[in-house]
């Protein structure tokens, strides 16, 4: 199912035959190292499938394949999900991965940008989240250039991480 595109990229519902692009996404420890560890096969087998499962008890949430259209090419995820803050659990964060050959394109600011879009015409929620590492100066410029502001940091686990917050309102200053 096609959640959206942009004019260079299709994001789309992963499907079962996309286990593998799926592992090599959450397996390369270059991508993980700002998010979380890097998954063994069966490791990322499993949450590929809670994957699969979320799509049916969260519509218009989850995490979803990213191509390339010229070439039909696997470039990485997006997602919208809850964030993982006990006390916040039904805020909406934005997050994406993308592969190391997608990186320096501008592919990050056109999923925020198109994923910001999505995100406010199919949900009623009227802010959005982003979470950093503190060391992802990369992500954080992107989010800041699509519109987020910093909202302050938290301790994730055992690690701080930098929030950030798009209001629907703030979208339309002028």
């Amino acid at each position: 199912m096609l959640i959206f595109e942009t004019e260079r990229l299709i994001v789309r519902e992963f499907i079962s035959a996309d286990m593998d692009y799926f592992f090599m996404i959450n397996s390369n420890e270059m991508v993980m190292r700002f998010i979380r560890k890097a998954l063994t096969k069966k490791e990322s087998d499993d949450f590929f499938k809670a994957n699969l499962l979320l799509y049916k008890e969260h519509p218009k949430l989850g995490r979803w394949c990213v191509l390339e259209k010229k070439h039909n090419r696997f470039i990485g995820s997006f997602v919208l999900i809850h964030l993982p803050f006990e006390d916040e659990k039904t805020a909406i964060q934005l997050g994406y991965a993308l592969l190391p050959e997608a990186w320096g394109k501008g592919y990050a600011t056109e999923l925020t940008k198109a994923g910001i879009e999505y995100f406010f015409t199919n949900n009623f929620s009227s802010e959005l989240h982003a979470i950093t590492a503190m060391q992802n100066i990369a992500s954080q410029k992107v989010l800041l250039k699509c519109g987020f502001v910093a909202n302050g940091t938290k301790k994730d686990k055992e690690e701080t991480v930098q929030r950030y917050i798009l209001k629907r309102k703030m979208l339309h200053k002028e």
